[in-house]
Protein backbone atom coordinates (compact mmCIF):
# COMPACT_ATOMS: atom_id res chain seq x y z
CA UNK A 1 0.00 0.00 0.00
CA UNK A 2 2.62 2.44 1.17
CA UNK A 3 4.71 2.50 -2.26
CA UNK A 4 1.83 2.39 -4.28
CA UNK A 5 0.58 5.40 -2.45
CA UNK A 6 3.75 7.30 -3.11
CA UNK A 7 3.83 6.35 -6.65
CA UNK A 8 0.51 7.45 -7.08
CA UNK A 9 1.20 10.53 -5.31
CA UNK A 10 3.95 11.23 -7.59
CA UNK A 11 2.60 10.45 -10.78
CA UNK A 12 -0.64 13.29 -9.72
CA UNK A 13 1.86 15.60 -8.52
CA UNK A 14 3.85 15.72 -11.78
CA UNK A 15 1.35 15.00 -14.49
CA UNK A 16 -1.34 17.05 -13.28
CA UNK A 17 0.30 19.26 -11.22
CA UNK A 18 -1.74 18.90 -8.20
CA UNK A 19 0.52 19.41 -4.97
CA UNK A 20 1.24 16.62 -2.59
CA UNK A 21 0.17 18.63 0.29
CA UNK A 22 -3.15 19.34 -1.02
CA UNK A 23 -4.08 15.44 -1.87
CA UNK A 24 -2.25 14.35 1.62
CA UNK A 25 -4.75 16.53 3.28
CA UNK A 26 -7.64 15.18 1.17
CA UNK A 27 -6.74 11.61 2.18
CA UNK A 28 -6.07 12.71 6.03
CA UNK A 29 -9.50 14.00 6.12
CA UNK A 30 -11.20 10.99 4.48
CA UNK A 31 -9.23 8.63 6.68
CA UNK A 32 -10.37 10.77 9.76
CA UNK A 33 -13.98 9.74 9.01
CA UNK A 34 -13.25 6.59 7.87
CA UNK A 35 -11.39 5.16 11.30
CA UNK A 36 -13.91 6.88 14.05
CA UNK A 37 -15.83 3.62 13.29
CA UNK A 38 -12.99 1.50 14.15
CA UNK A 39 -11.02 2.94 16.40
CA UNK A 40 -11.31 2.56 20.30
CA UNK A 41 -9.99 6.17 21.48
CA UNK A 42 -11.30 9.09 19.58
CA UNK A 43 -10.42 11.88 21.44
CA UNK A 44 -8.91 14.37 19.15
CA UNK A 45 -8.75 12.03 16.51
CA UNK A 46 -6.27 12.98 13.71
CA UNK A 47 -4.65 11.11 10.89
CA UNK A 48 -0.49 11.38 10.14
CA UNK A 49 0.73 10.23 6.89
CA UNK A 50 4.29 10.26 6.28
CA UNK A 51 5.09 12.34 3.02
CA UNK A 52 7.90 10.05 2.02
CA UNK A 53 7.14 6.94 3.12
CA UNK A 54 3.11 6.74 2.71
CA UNK A 55 2.94 4.99 6.43
CA UNK A 56 -0.60 6.17 8.15
CA UNK A 57 -1.36 5.95 12.05
CA UNK A 58 -4.09 7.52 13.68
CA UNK A 59 -3.58 8.82 16.76
CA UNK A 60 -5.96 10.14 19.56
CA UNK A 61 -4.95 12.64 22.28
CA UNK A 62 -6.31 11.14 25.87
CA UNK A 63 -6.92 12.82 29.32
CA UNK A 64 -4.92 11.17 31.57
CA UNK A 65 -6.84 10.26 34.47
CA UNK A 66 -5.95 8.08 38.00
CA UNK A 67 -9.05 5.49 37.10
CA UNK A 68 -10.93 5.19 33.55
CA UNK A 69 -14.62 5.12 32.97
CA UNK A 70 -14.51 6.33 29.68
CA UNK A 71 -12.02 4.53 27.11
CA UNK A 72 -12.63 6.38 24.14
CA UNK A 73 -11.61 9.87 25.84
CA UNK A 74 -9.15 8.37 28.62
CA UNK A 75 -5.96 6.88 29.45
CA UNK A 76 -4.20 5.94 33.10
CA UNK A 77 -1.39 7.68 34.35
CA UNK A 78 0.36 4.31 34.70
CA UNK A 79 -0.10 3.97 30.89
CA UNK A 80 0.63 7.24 30.53
CA UNK A 81 3.61 7.31 31.72
CA UNK A 82 4.96 4.52 29.92
CA UNK A 83 4.49 6.52 26.64
CA UNK A 84 5.65 10.11 27.76
CA UNK A 85 7.42 9.86 31.24
CA UNK A 86 6.24 13.53 32.34
CA UNK A 87 2.57 12.71 31.96
CA UNK A 88 0.58 13.69 34.72
CA UNK A 89 -3.27 13.51 36.29
CA UNK A 90 -5.24 16.31 34.61
CA UNK A 91 -2.21 16.49 31.53
CA UNK A 92 -2.93 14.82 28.00
CA UNK A 93 -1.12 12.36 25.96
CA UNK A 94 -1.13 11.52 22.23
CA UNK A 95 -1.14 7.82 21.88
CA UNK A 96 -1.33 5.61 18.28
CA UNK A 97 -5.19 4.13 18.12
CA UNK A 98 -4.39 2.59 14.21
CA UNK A 99 -6.39 -0.43 13.72
CA UNK A 100 -5.14 -3.30 12.91
CA UNK A 101 -7.33 -4.03 9.80
CA UNK A 102 -6.81 -0.30 9.06
CA UNK A 103 -4.42 -1.08 5.68
CA UNK A 104 -7.15 -2.33 3.86
CA UNK A 105 -9.55 0.42 4.94
CA UNK A 106 -6.97 2.97 3.99
CA UNK A 107 -6.18 1.36 0.64
CA UNK A 108 -9.97 1.99 -0.32
CA UNK A 109 -10.75 5.23 1.23
CA UNK A 110 -7.73 6.73 0.14
CA UNK A 111 -8.01 6.08 -3.09
CA UNK A 112 -11.92 7.70 -3.46
CA UNK A 113 -10.41 10.51 -1.42
CA UNK A 114 -7.61 11.08 -4.27
CA UNK A 115 -9.89 10.93 -7.18
CA UNK A 116 -12.77 13.17 -5.62
CA UNK A 117 -10.18 15.94 -4.51
CA UNK A 118 -8.83 15.55 -8.01
CA UNK A 119 -11.69 16.37 -9.84
CA UNK A 120 -12.15 19.29 -7.30
CA UNK A 121 -8.50 20.39 -7.94
CA UNK A 122 -9.02 20.38 -12.06
CA UNK A 123 -12.34 22.29 -11.73
CA UNK A 124 -10.49 24.59 -9.50
CA UNK A 125 -7.46 24.82 -11.73
CA UNK A 126 -9.45 25.50 -14.64
CA UNK A 127 -11.26 28.65 -13.44
CA UNK A 128 -8.19 29.74 -11.86
CA UNK A 129 -6.52 29.85 -15.75
CA UNK A 130 -9.05 30.57 -17.47
CA UNK A 131 -11.56 33.19 -15.58
CA UNK A 132 -8.95 35.87 -16.90
CA UNK A 133 -8.67 34.61 -20.59
CA UNK A 134 -12.10 35.57 -21.95
CA UNK A 135 -11.35 37.05 -25.38
CA UNK A 136 -8.55 34.93 -25.94
CA UNK A 137 -7.81 32.08 -29.24
CA UNK A 138 -6.85 28.71 -27.54
CA UNK A 139 -6.03 25.56 -29.85
CA UNK A 140 -7.72 22.37 -28.88
CA UNK A 141 -8.83 18.49 -30.40
CA UNK A 142 -11.88 17.48 -30.95
CA UNK A 143 -12.52 14.97 -28.73
CA UNK A 144 -15.73 14.14 -28.81
CA UNK A 145 -19.62 15.41 -29.13
CA UNK A 146 -22.48 15.65 -26.57
CA UNK A 147 -25.40 16.18 -28.92
CA UNK A 148 -24.56 19.01 -31.01
CA UNK A 149 -22.30 20.41 -28.60
CA UNK A 150 -17.99 20.16 -29.98
CA UNK A 151 -15.62 18.77 -26.65
CA UNK A 152 -12.56 20.22 -27.24
CA UNK A 153 -9.09 18.96 -25.63
CA UNK A 154 -7.32 21.92 -23.93
CA UNK A 155 -4.86 19.82 -23.03
CA UNK A 156 -5.16 19.76 -18.82
CA UNK A 157 -8.49 21.11 -19.50
CA UNK A 158 -11.65 20.74 -22.09
CA UNK A 159 -13.67 23.05 -23.54
CA UNK A 160 -17.08 22.78 -24.91
CA UNK A 161 -18.13 24.80 -28.04
CA UNK A 162 -21.89 24.30 -28.14
CA UNK A 163 -23.96 24.55 -30.84
CA UNK A 164 -25.42 27.98 -30.97
CA UNK A 165 -21.27 29.11 -31.37
CA UNK A 166 -20.55 26.65 -34.35
CA UNK A 167 -20.03 27.83 -37.62
CA UNK A 168 -22.89 25.99 -40.41
CA UNK A 169 -21.19 25.12 -42.96
CA UNK A 170 -17.94 23.63 -40.91
CA UNK A 171 -17.80 20.06 -40.33
CA UNK A 172 -16.05 18.36 -37.10
CA UNK A 173 -14.31 15.31 -36.63
CA UNK A 174 -13.11 13.59 -34.14
CA UNK A 175 -9.39 14.09 -33.68
CA UNK A 176 -9.57 17.82 -35.55
CA UNK A 177 -7.08 20.43 -34.45
CA UNK A 178 -9.51 23.89 -34.11
CA UNK A 179 -8.53 27.00 -32.87
CA UNK A 180 -11.64 28.87 -30.61
CA UNK A 181 -12.16 32.00 -29.42
CA UNK A 182 -13.14 32.03 -25.47
CA UNK A 183 -16.26 33.02 -24.94
CA UNK A 184 -16.52 33.19 -21.14
CA UNK A 185 -14.96 30.92 -17.73
CA UNK A 186 -18.34 30.01 -16.02
CA UNK A 187 -18.00 28.81 -13.14
CA UNK A 188 -21.44 26.93 -12.67
CA UNK A 189 -23.30 24.16 -10.66
CA UNK A 190 -21.20 21.28 -12.80
CA UNK A 191 -17.85 23.40 -12.00
CA UNK A 192 -16.02 25.54 -14.26
CA UNK A 193 -16.82 25.54 -17.97
CA UNK A 194 -14.88 26.64 -20.89
CA UNK A 195 -17.34 28.20 -23.68
CA UNK A 196 -15.12 28.64 -27.18
CA UNK A 197 -16.37 30.03 -30.28
CA UNK A 198 -15.49 29.79 -33.93
CA UNK A 199 -18.47 32.05 -34.86
CA UNK A 200 -17.83 34.85 -32.52
CA UNK A 201 -17.19 38.24 -34.53
CA UNK A 202 -14.56 38.84 -31.85
CA UNK A 203 -12.75 35.40 -33.41
CA UNK A 204 -12.28 37.38 -36.40
CA UNK A 205 -11.13 40.86 -34.33
CA UNK A 206 -8.26 38.38 -32.19
CA UNK A 207 -7.25 36.50 -35.46
CA UNK A 208 -6.31 40.26 -37.03
CA UNK A 209 -4.71 41.57 -33.80
CA UNK A 210 -2.40 38.38 -34.04
CA UNK A 211 -1.45 38.34 -37.53
CA UNK A 212 -1.31 42.32 -37.61
CA UNK A 213 1.52 43.92 -35.73
CA UNK A 214 -0.28 47.26 -36.30
CA UNK A 215 -3.14 46.35 -35.02
CA UNK A 216 -1.55 44.37 -31.90
CA UNK A 217 0.69 47.99 -31.52
CA UNK A 218 -2.10 50.42 -31.59
CA UNK A 219 -1.06 52.40 -35.17
CA UNK A 220 -3.88 50.48 -36.79
CA UNK A 221 -7.52 50.30 -34.98
CA UNK A 222 -10.56 48.07 -35.61
CA UNK A 223 -13.95 50.22 -35.50
CA UNK A 224 -16.29 47.67 -36.05
CA UNK A 225 -17.07 44.38 -37.18
CA UNK A 226 -20.20 42.43 -38.66
CA UNK A 227 -20.09 39.10 -39.32
CA UNK A 228 -22.56 36.16 -41.17
CA UNK A 229 -19.87 33.30 -39.57
CA UNK A 230 -18.91 30.81 -42.61
CA UNK A 231 -20.28 32.98 -45.36
CA UNK A 232 -18.58 37.13 -45.07
CA UNK A 233 -17.57 39.09 -42.58
CA UNK A 234 -16.97 43.10 -42.82
CA UNK A 235 -14.40 44.98 -40.45
CA UNK A 236 -13.42 48.76 -40.38
CA UNK A 237 -10.16 49.70 -39.43
CA UNK A 238 -8.64 52.80 -39.74
CA UNK A 239 -5.23 54.57 -38.15
CA UNK A 240 -4.66 58.28 -36.65
CA UNK A 241 -1.29 57.85 -38.23
CA UNK A 242 -1.82 59.38 -41.96
CA UNK A 243 1.31 57.73 -43.29
CA UNK A 244 -0.24 54.19 -42.57
CA UNK A 245 -2.88 52.76 -44.77
CA UNK A 246 -5.17 50.70 -42.79
CA UNK A 247 -6.46 48.47 -44.80
CA UNK A 248 -2.78 48.20 -46.80
CA UNK A 249 -1.50 47.23 -43.52
CA UNK A 250 -4.59 44.12 -43.09
CA UNK A 251 -4.13 42.84 -46.43
CA UNK A 252 -0.45 42.38 -45.96
CA UNK A 253 2.29 42.27 -48.84
CA UNK A 254 0.34 40.17 -51.68
CA UNK A 255 -2.69 39.77 -49.71
CA UNK A 256 -0.57 37.26 -47.57
CA UNK A 257 -2.19 38.87 -43.94
CA UNK A 258 -5.66 38.74 -44.79
CA UNK A 259 -4.97 35.43 -46.28
CA UNK A 260 -3.99 33.42 -43.49
CA UNK A 261 -7.16 34.21 -41.81
CA UNK A 262 -9.61 33.25 -45.04
CA UNK A 263 -7.61 29.90 -44.35
CA UNK A 264 -8.09 29.77 -40.82
CA UNK A 265 -11.79 30.50 -41.49
CA UNK A 266 -12.26 28.02 -44.34
CA UNK A 267 -12.28 30.91 -46.81
CA UNK A 268 -14.87 32.86 -45.44
CA UNK A 269 -15.23 36.20 -47.42
CA UNK A 270 -13.50 38.84 -45.82
CA UNK A 271 -14.26 42.96 -46.77
CA UNK A 272 -11.68 45.05 -44.93
CA UNK A 273 -12.93 48.80 -44.84
CA UNK A 274 -12.01 51.97 -44.40
CA UNK A 275 -13.78 53.46 -41.82
CA UNK A 276 -14.79 56.93 -41.49
CA UNK A 277 -16.50 59.51 -39.36
CA UNK A 278 -18.45 60.60 -42.05
CA UNK A 279 -21.50 58.03 -42.15
CA UNK A 280 -21.91 59.25 -46.23
CA UNK A 281 -18.19 58.17 -47.19
CA UNK A 282 -18.62 54.79 -44.53
CA UNK A 283 -21.75 53.41 -46.02
CA UNK A 284 -20.09 54.27 -49.84
CA UNK A 285 -17.08 52.63 -48.48
CA UNK A 286 -19.04 49.38 -46.70
CA UNK A 287 -21.04 49.14 -50.09
CA UNK A 288 -18.38 48.41 -52.17
CA UNK A 289 -17.75 46.82 -54.91
CA UNK A 290 -21.04 48.15 -55.47
CA UNK A 291 -21.50 51.53 -57.48
CA UNK A 292 -23.76 53.93 -55.50
CA UNK A 293 -25.85 56.40 -57.78
CA UNK A 294 -27.69 58.15 -55.01
CA UNK A 295 -27.60 58.32 -51.05
CA UNK A 296 -30.57 59.92 -48.69
CA UNK A 297 -30.12 59.92 -45.00
CA UNK A 298 -32.86 60.19 -42.42
CA UNK A 299 -30.91 60.71 -38.77
CA UNK A 300 -34.31 60.84 -37.00
CA UNK A 301 -34.67 57.01 -38.07
CA UNK A 302 -31.37 56.26 -38.77
CA UNK A 303 -31.75 55.25 -42.14
CA UNK A 304 -30.96 55.55 -45.47
CA UNK A 305 -31.92 54.87 -48.90
CA UNK A 306 -29.95 53.97 -51.64
CA UNK A 307 -30.23 54.65 -55.15
CA UNK A 308 -28.28 51.94 -57.73
CA UNK A 309 -28.55 51.46 -61.70
CA UNK A 310 -30.17 48.21 -62.74
CA UNK A 311 -26.68 46.47 -63.09
CA UNK A 312 -25.49 47.23 -59.68
CA UNK A 313 -28.76 46.17 -57.51
CA UNK A 314 -28.08 42.50 -56.98
CA UNK A 315 -24.39 43.28 -55.93
CA UNK A 316 -25.36 45.65 -53.53
CA UNK A 317 -28.02 43.72 -52.22
CA UNK A 318 -25.80 40.90 -51.92
CA UNK A 319 -26.73 37.29 -51.98
CA UNK A 320 -29.58 36.57 -49.64
CA UNK A 321 -29.66 40.28 -48.46
CA UNK A 322 -26.12 39.73 -47.05
CA UNK A 323 -24.47 43.03 -48.28
CA UNK A 324 -26.91 45.51 -47.37
CA UNK A 325 -27.74 43.15 -43.73
CA UNK A 326 -23.79 43.33 -42.77
CA UNK A 327 -23.80 47.20 -44.41
CA UNK A 328 -26.53 47.57 -41.55
CA UNK A 329 -24.69 46.41 -38.70
CA UNK A 330 -21.51 47.56 -39.44
CA UNK A 331 -22.01 51.45 -40.16
CA UNK A 332 -25.31 51.18 -37.37
CA UNK A 333 -27.70 52.91 -40.20
CA UNK A 334 -30.64 51.08 -41.60
CA UNK A 335 -29.66 50.40 -45.35
CA UNK A 336 -32.83 50.62 -47.97
CA UNK A 337 -31.34 50.03 -51.32
CA UNK A 338 -33.39 50.28 -54.80
CA UNK A 339 -33.13 50.66 -58.11
CA UNK A 340 -32.32 54.13 -60.07
CA UNK A 341 -35.17 54.63 -62.20
CA UNK A 342 -33.96 58.36 -63.90
CA UNK A 343 -31.75 57.25 -66.56
CA UNK A 344 -35.00 54.52 -67.47
CA UNK A 345 -37.45 57.37 -67.40
CA UNK A 346 -35.19 59.93 -69.51
CA UNK A 347 -34.71 57.14 -72.03
CA UNK A 348 -38.34 56.56 -71.81
CA UNK A 349 -39.22 60.20 -72.56
CA UNK A 350 -36.79 60.62 -75.62
CA UNK A 351 -38.44 57.40 -77.05
CA UNK A 352 -42.12 58.91 -76.66
CA UNK A 353 -41.16 62.40 -77.68
CA UNK A 354 -39.22 61.24 -81.12
CA UNK A 355 -42.05 58.77 -81.66
CA UNK A 356 -44.70 61.92 -81.44
CA UNK A 357 -42.52 64.33 -83.78
CA UNK A 358 -42.31 61.31 -86.68
CA UNK A 359 -46.60 60.52 -85.72
CA UNK A 360 -46.76 64.17 -86.57
CA UNK A 361 -45.17 64.73 -89.80
CA UNK A 362 -46.23 60.97 -91.14
CA UNK A 363 -49.20 59.44 -92.33
CA UNK A 364 -48.48 56.63 -89.38
CA UNK A 365 -49.87 55.85 -86.09
CA UNK A 366 -48.39 56.59 -82.52
CA UNK A 367 -47.75 52.72 -81.98
CA UNK A 368 -46.48 52.50 -85.50
CA UNK A 369 -44.27 56.00 -84.97
CA UNK A 370 -42.45 53.56 -81.74
CA UNK A 371 -41.48 50.51 -83.65
CA UNK A 372 -40.08 52.93 -85.74
CA UNK A 373 -37.74 54.58 -82.95
CA UNK A 374 -37.29 51.20 -81.29
CA UNK A 375 -36.08 50.25 -84.20
CA UNK A 376 -33.38 52.73 -84.95
CA UNK A 377 -35.33 55.65 -86.96
CA UNK A 378 -35.42 58.33 -84.14
CA UNK A 379 -36.03 61.36 -86.94
CA UNK A 380 -36.88 61.75 -90.41
CA UNK A 381 -33.72 62.63 -91.66
CA UNK A 382 -32.92 58.89 -90.75
CA UNK A 383 -36.06 57.35 -92.56
CA UNK A 384 -34.34 58.99 -95.58
CA UNK A 385 -32.29 55.92 -95.91
CA UNK A 386 -34.96 53.12 -95.17
CA UNK A 387 -36.16 51.05 -98.03
CA UNK A 388 -39.65 50.71 -98.60
CA UNK A 389 -38.69 47.03 -97.96
CA UNK A 390 -37.71 47.80 -93.99
CA UNK A 391 -40.68 49.78 -93.58
CA UNK A 392 -42.78 46.49 -94.92
CA UNK A 393 -41.09 44.78 -92.12
CA UNK A 394 -40.99 47.11 -89.48
CA UNK A 395 -44.92 48.31 -89.55
CA UNK A 396 -46.53 45.14 -90.88
CA UNK A 397 -47.43 47.10 -93.61
CA UNK A 398 -48.65 46.40 -97.73
CA UNK A 399 -45.91 47.84 -99.83
CA UNK A 400 -48.66 50.84 -100.99
CA UNK A 401 -49.07 52.00 -97.46
CA UNK A 402 -44.68 51.26 -97.31
CA UNK A 403 -44.50 53.74 -100.13
CA UNK A 404 -46.71 56.55 -99.28
CA UNK A 405 -44.76 56.81 -96.15
CA UNK A 406 -41.85 56.50 -97.80
CA UNK A 407 -43.02 59.19 -100.23
CA UNK A 408 -44.17 61.24 -97.63
CA UNK A 409 -40.63 61.29 -95.96
CA UNK A 410 -38.71 62.91 -98.31
CA UNK A 411 -41.37 65.40 -98.97
CA UNK A 412 -40.87 66.38 -95.10
CA UNK A 413 -37.18 66.75 -95.64
CA UNK A 414 -36.39 68.68 -99.14
CA UNK A 415 -33.54 70.29 -97.88
CA UNK A 416 -31.69 66.86 -97.75
CA UNK A 417 -32.35 66.00 -100.99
Amino acid sequence: MNAEFIAMLDYLERERGIKREILLEAVSNALLSASKKSVSASRELRIDINPKTGEIRALAKLLVVDEVTNPADEISVTKARRIDPNAAVGGEVEIEVTPKNFGRIAAQTAKQAMMQRIRQVEKEMIYEEFKDRAGEIVSGTVRRFDRSDVILDLGKFEAIMPQRERVVVEDYNVGDRLRAYVVAVENGIRGPEIIVSRSHPNFVRRLFELEVSEINDGTVEIRGIAREAGYRTKIAVTSANEKVDPVGACVGMRGSRVKNIVRELNNEKVDIIRWSSDPKEFVLEALKPAKVKNLVFDPEKKSVQISVDEDQLSLAIGKKGQNARLTSRLTGWEINIDRDTTATHQVEQKVAQAAQTLAAGLPITQEQALSLVKSGFTNLEGLRDAAVEDLVEILSVDEAKAREIHEAVHQETPAAQ
